[in-house]
C-alpha cells in the first residue's frame, strides 16, 4: 500500500442507523479502519464490513481509553501508512466532538481530511422528544454549552437562558447540582421548565420534565445516565401546556 490515506471525520448522529447521512453510511460500509467513540450504537457499527478493523477509543468521565493526543497519533499513523480512516463520532464531529482538534492535527501532518456532518445530539434529542428548540412564541435563541468542563463555576452563563431563550447542556448529568445552582445564582428563575433527554432516538429513550430548582433531585431520583442532554427553557413545557389545553377543551 502506497501514498497517504484520507481521514474522514464522520458524524454518526444521535444513535439510530436510519439517522445517518447517506455519505456517512457509505463510508462506514467501505471503511478499512474505523476508530469510534464508545457511545456509537452497535447497529451503526454493524454496517461495517466484516474485514474492517474497529478500534474503540471510548471516553468516560475520568477515564479515557486513549488520551486525545494518542488518538490523534493513531489517526495520523494509520493514514500515513496508506489507510483510509473513518473516525466515527456520536452526533456531529464539530459539536463537542473534538473533531476540530483532530482535523488540525491531521492537516499539520499532511493528511487529507474530509468532515462528514451528522445530526447533532441536541437536534436529534430535541426531535425525538418533540421539543422545538426555537418557537415563535417561546424562543428565538439557542445556546449549546458543555456541563462537564474545567472551571465550570467560573464561567459566565448569564443571558444564556431565560425568557425567549433555550439552553442545551451537553455532558451535564454529573454536574446537575452545580448547573442548577449556577444558573439560579445568575438570575434564572427556579421555576424555569427543564427537560432531561436520556438515550435520545433509541428504543430506551426517556424524557423527564421538571423545574430548574428540582433538576438535581430529578436526575438523582430517576437515576439518569449518559448519554443524556439537559434542555432548559419554556420550550420544554409547551407539550405539557398543549396537552393541558386539550384536556380543558375535552372537559367543556
Amino acid at each position: 500500500m502506497t501514498g497517504t490515506g484520507t481521514l474522514y471525520l464522520v458524524g454518526a448522529g444521535p444513535g439510530e442507523p436510519d439517522l445517518l447521512t447517506l455519505r456517512a453510511a457509505r463510508l462506514i460500509e467501505s471503511a478499512e479502519l474505523i476508530v469510534h467513540d464508545g457511545l456509537i450504537d452497535p447497529q451503526v457499527l454493524a454496517l461495517a464490513s466484516p474485514e474492517a478493523q474497529l478500534i474503540s477509543v471510548a471516553k468516560r468521565r475520568a477515564h479515557h481509553t486513549l488520551p486525545q493526543d494518542e488518538i490523534n497519533a493513531l489517526l495520523i499513523r494509520s493514514a500515513c501508512a496508506g489507510q483510509d480512516v473513518v473516525r466515527l463520532k456520536g452526533g456531529d464531529p464539530l459539536v463537542f466532538g473534538r473533531g476540530g482538534e483532530e482535523a488540525e492535527a491531521a492537516r499539520a501532518a499532511g493528511v487529507p481530511v474530509e468532515i462528514v456532518p451528522g445530526i447533532s445530539a441536541a437536534n436529534g434529542a430535541a426531535a425525538a422528544a418533540q421539543i422545538a428548540l426555537t418557537h415563535r412564541d417561546a424562543s428565538s435563541i439557542v445556546t449549546f454549552v458543555a456541563g462537564q468542563c474545567k472551571g465550570l463555576s467560573d464561567q459566565d452563563w448569564r443571558g444564556l437562558a431565560g425568557k425567549g431563550r433555550t439552553l442545551v447542556i451537553y455532558m451535564g448529568v454529573k454536574t446537575a447540582p452545580q448547573i442548577a445552582e449556577k444558573l439560579m445564582e445568575d438570575g434564572l428563575a427556579p421555576d424555569m421548565p427543564v427537560a432531561v433527554i436520556e438515550n435520545a432516538a433509541r428504543p430506551q429513550m426517556r424524557v423527564l420534565r421538571g423545574l430548574l430548582a428540582g433538576l438535581p433531585e430529578l436526575v438523582e431520583r430517576k437515576q439518569v445516565i449518559s448519554p443524556a442532554l439537559i434542555v432548559i427553557g419554556e420550550v420544554t413545557a409547551r407539550e405539557d401546556a398543549a396537552v393541558a389545553a386539550l384536556a380543558r377543551e375535552d372537559a367543556r
